[in-house]
């Protein structure tokens, strides 16, 4: 029997690639666009450092990447109600509609890529995916 940890290891590793390799198929748009991009669309208007711990950034980049999606006008930035002298950040309407047809190109992709599997089989996946996730971010912290 060969070790799982082995498997597990290399299989991840070949999914990152082929995903990457395959990205023009799963909506063009940059990895680290489309995550800040769904954080913000899942959790609101949300203050970088927040965005960073999300996902597990350190600050310099989130605020370099938050900059990037901000010149391109696919987020907008409003200072906190709360505390003015930390700036939000939220999805703009145009950041919204790209992201959205982005998620249907790449839920288009996996349905094709999933398509003999069962309904069980993608929950199975998609609750183990959740979890490891889960525990990534978890992880030395």
């Amino acid at each position: 029997m060969s070790n799982p940890l082995r498997s597990i290891e290399y299989e991840i590793a070949l999914l990152v690639r082929l995903t990457t390799t395959h990205s023009p198929q799963l909506g063009r748009m940059d990895r680290s666009e489309y995550l800040l991009l769904s954080e913000m669309e899942k959790h609101g208007p949300l203050a970088i450092n927040i965005l960073a711990e999300k996902l597990k950034l350190n600050l310099s980049t989130a605020s370099r990447q938050v900059a990037v999606l901000e010149t391109k006008k696919l987020i907008e930035r409003f200072p906190d109600p709360q505390n003015g002298r930390i700036s939000l950040i939220e999805i703009s309407p145009e950041g919204q509609s790209i992201l959205q047809k982005v998620q249907q190109a790449r839920y288009n992709v996996y349905n094709e890529i999933l398509h003999n599997w069962s309904e069980e089989e993608r929950l199975t996946l998609a609750e183990n995916l959740t979890r490891l996730n889960q525990d990534f971010k978890a992880w030395r912290t």
